[in-house]
């Protein structure tokens, strides 16, 4: 409490207050001053006054002067305003305005007069007392001299704890009210829910893309440097094969490194989106050729007319499942094939002998899968098959309900 007494902002936001009255008021004198009748004149006053407030309070600019005011002057932490709200915040914005300036106004009013009494009555006592007598708000008030007019000074002391406390009444009655008045409505709370789902979820597939990119390459590149490692003096030509494979890998993660930076950084655009789908599996097996693990492809159906999201989502699957495969040695057989309704993609490789459940493929992959599979409707299952001999990753995406 003390600290608003004491911070001059509440004050300055009842001048700001004041300062918009004042013209309103004025319209609203000079609209009474038409009205032939006199007993009408204060309600005329009032209405025009109101009006006045009430239309300049409904500019949106308006709405977010005041948001910005509340939030420096009174201590709100209000979210800025924002077009969603319609004619429920532009009234709102019209009820605070006629609360800020009103409230500005009277506490303008209470100010000034509280503080020339404050001062004025005491200095009376001061000079010697014994003036004539002078009306107080119908009160009528002499000031003796000596010890008699030293009432004087309580009251002067009273006069300015009222300011104190009527600025500080300002400041609180405000405060409670900004949320309700200022803050955002059903609409512009839903819509920023929404609005950050929407993002929570890009940002969880721009996750999914890195790791999945990301992974593919660290995992192919490790494997191409270490054949190259081995084969640098028996076989130099097999070695710079490697290293040409680690740079096309690399080059490609790299595609996809600028695109997650690019729109994960604010104000900048991705200078390139990779949109790989499964027309891009086979350069994606003759990549894991060539890092020295036999890849068969087959694939079915008319993959070219599955949908475009269905397609892109489904070349991750085959890129993850295929990465996870080569952590292991022995060749991986993927089969992909589009039927009318369903995508089916299975990607199996042999687990060696010593393997056990805690050596199963994947991990945060696996968990990339199940997002992708699940947003698109579909079904995933991953595990050990044919006692343990084989790992197999099996998936269906429906075709004509994908979103």
């Amino acid at each position: 409490m003390f600290r608003r007494l004491a911070s001059p902002q509440g004050w300055i936001h009842a001048a700001i207050g004041a300062a918009v009255w004042w013209p309103a008021g004025g319209f609203g004198l000079v609209a009474a001053c038409f009205v032939g009748r006199t007993a009408v004149r204060p309600a005329t006053f009032v209405v025009a006054t109101v009006l006045v407030l009430a239309a300049v309070g409904f500019s949106g600019t308006t709405r977010r002067i005041s948001v910005a005011l509340a939030n420096a002057l009174l201590g709100t932490d209000l979210p800025a305003a924002t077009k969603r709200g319609g004619w429920s915040a532009r009234a709102r914005s019209s009820g605070w305005l006629l609360v800020h300036a009103v409230g500005g106004g009277i506490l303008a009013t209470i100010a000034v007069y509280a503080t020339i009494a404050g001062v004025l009555i005491p200095l009376l006592w001061i000079s010697g007392g014994g003036h004539d007598v002078f009306d107080y708000f119908g009160l009528h008030i002499s000031v003796q001299g000596g010890i008699a007019g030293i009432w004087t000074v309580p009251v002067g002391l009273a006069h300015v704890a009222l300011v104190l406390a009527a600025g500080a009444g300002y400041v609180t009655l405000l405060r409670r009210r900004a949320p309700a008045l200022l803050g955002p409505g059903a609409a512009e709370r839903m819509a920023a829910v929404a609005e950050h789902a929407d993002r929570l979820a890009h940002r969880n597939r721009l996750a999914r893309e890195l790791h999945d990119s990301i992974g593919h390459t660290l995992t192919a590149s490790t494997i191409q440097a270490a054949v190259a490692s081995n084969l640098i003096d028996s076989d130099p030509a097999a070695a710079r094969r490697a290293m040409d494979g680690i740079e096309e890998a690399s080059r490609t993660a790299l595609e996809d490194l600028d695109h997650v930076l690019g729109v994960l950084r604010d104000g900048a655009a991705p200078t390139r989106e990779p949109h790989r789908t499964l027309a891009d599996v086979p350069a994606l097996a003759a990549r894991v050729r060539h890092a020295g693990t036999p890849v068969d492809v087959t694939m079915t159906g008319e993959t070219a007319a599955v949908p475009a999201t269905v397609s892109r989502e489904a070349y991750r699957i085959v890129q993850e499942g295929v990465t996870n495969a080569m952590r292991h040695p022995g060749p991986v057989t993927v089969l992909v094939d589009a039927g009318p309704d369903r995508l089916e993609i299975t990607v199996t490789n042999p687990l060696p002998a010593e393997a056990t459940t805690s050596d199963r493929p994947g991990g945060r992959g696996l968990a990339g899968i199940a997002e992708r599979v699940h947003v698109l409707r579909g079904e995933v299952t991953a595990g050990p098959v044919d006692d343990g001999r084989y790992w197999r990753l099996a998936a269906w995406l429906p075709v004509r309900s994908a979103p």
